[in-house]
């Protein structure tokens, strides 16, 4: 099946839509060193069947989509600044908001499904008219914005076109979940936004996949049966913070959380070698310790056997310290891009370029590749199931009009 990935940055997400069976026919990022990632890794065949991926460094908005007509599934993690909770807010009035331009390229393409990820401040209450508006966009994408027309007039049109319910023309059935990638196997507390439609034509019913861990099974693993430490070959550490008693009564039911125990950061990085503080490592890629990590208040990284915190585009400085690792011992050192990239799930032949401070940026701006291969996976069974049984979408009932960005 093929696809279009759109804003693919270091590949988080275009790595587990191919895992799960699509085909890439491009792949659009405007960032020159997360092209040049995405195009060593391609001419290396870092991942079976990518060595063929277009690369293409351009601005979203000065694309035409015409020419990749034909894909089955457009996918993206839109620009989140605008959005995150670590941005400056600025929403729907920043320049960087691409929702429109992710609109334009399903509008064009009329794909039948698409993936959007986004942060979860994208929920926030300050935000919640324009995603509604994002929503209605993608489930209407012919109800186009007019020249001069705001988006509040816009969302107020498509409000009108929705509660009619005379649905003629391309229209998707478009769902939302906020998940949190360590329910899904990634050792990292990261709570993403996924945006998933399938064209209305295409018949499916679909929901999103049901988590696999699940912290109260990780609490159990290290409190009740300490399964985690024997798998580690280690003692519990003294000064490990326990839980409260109504917690480990939850966590000790086997029968109440049969999920696998949340993944952490020793889980995710006890097998690779000690990393160098002066050079890279022969057999690793990107396995080199940046100096100069230290803790303050507010800034004390990641538990070493906890889940990480969310990765951040940030380097120095991140609040919260998210890309240090903190030992039973009370030290800490930033993480290596290798260790991080294990803590996206991304696999270790795939190579990062650019100093430490763009590799991490690139990471800190992933989707886990694990987590979208879960939903990508999911959508791709359902396309896959009902292939033969689609038909052509139906022409449009409206002339779509220009979208302004």
């Amino acid at each position: 099946m093929k696809s279009l990935e759109l804003f693919t940055g270091a590949g988080g997400l275009a790595l587990g839509t191919h895992l799960a069976g699509f085909d890439h026919v491009g792949l659009l990022e405007w960032n020159h060193d997360a092209c040049n990632t995405l195009r060593l890794n391609a001419a290396a065949n870092a991942l079976p069947g990518i060595s063929h991926w277009q690369v293409e460094e351009a601005d979203i908005k000065t694309v035409d989509f015409a020419r990749f007509r034909g894909v089955e599934l457009v996918a993206g993690g839109v620009p989140c600044q605008p959005f995150s909770i670590g941005g400056k807010h600025k929403g729907m009035d920043d320049s960087r908001d691409m929702f429109p331009d992710f609109v334009r390229a399903i509008r064009t393409l009329q794909p039948r499904a698409f993936i959007v990820e986004n942060v979860k401040g994208l929920l926030r209450q300050s935000f919640r008219n324009y995603f509604s508006y994002i929503v209605l966009q993608l489930t209407h994408p012919d109800v186009g914005r007019k020249p001069k027309e705001t988006w509040e007039d816009h969302l107020k049109r498509l409000e009108d076109f929705h509660t009619r319910g005379r649905f003629k023309g391309l229209n998707y059935n478009v769902v939302f979940r906020l998940l949190n990638a360590a329910d899904f196997g990634v050792p990292q507390t990261r709570e993403r936004v996924f945006i998933v439609g399938f064209r209305s034509d295409v018949g499916v019913d679909w929901h999103f996949p049901e988590p696999t861990h699940s912290e109260e099974a990780l609490l159990r693993a290290q409190f009740t049966t300490g399964d985690y430490w024997t798998r580690h070959g280690i003692r519990k550490p003294k000064n490990l913070r326990t839980p409260g008693a109504g917690v480990l009564a939850r966590a000790a039911s086997e029968e109440m959380f049969p999920a696998a125990p949340w993944k952490t950061v020793r889980d995710a990085v006890s097998d690779l070698p000690k990393p160098s503080d002066s050079r890279e490592h022969p057999q690793i890629s990107n396995h080199r310790v940046n100096p100069g990590a230290r803790a303050y208040v507010g800034h004390t990284g990641s538990f070493i056997d906890w889940p990480s915190k969310t990765l951040k585009a940030g380097v120095h400085g991140v609040p919260g310290g998210e890309n240090m690792i903190a030992f039973s011992d009370g030290s800490v050192r930033y993480l290596t891009v290798r260790e991080a990239a294990r803590v996206q799930t991304f696999p270790d032949r795939w190579r990062f370029e650019g100093a430490w401070s763009e590799a991490m940026r690139q990471l800190g701006n992933a989707v886990p590749v694990e987590l979208a291969g879960v939903v990508a996976k999911s959508v791709a069974e359902k396309l896959q199931s009902q292939r033969s049984s689609s038909t052509p979408p139906p022409a449009a009932e409206h002339t779509p009009t220009a979208t302004q960005n």
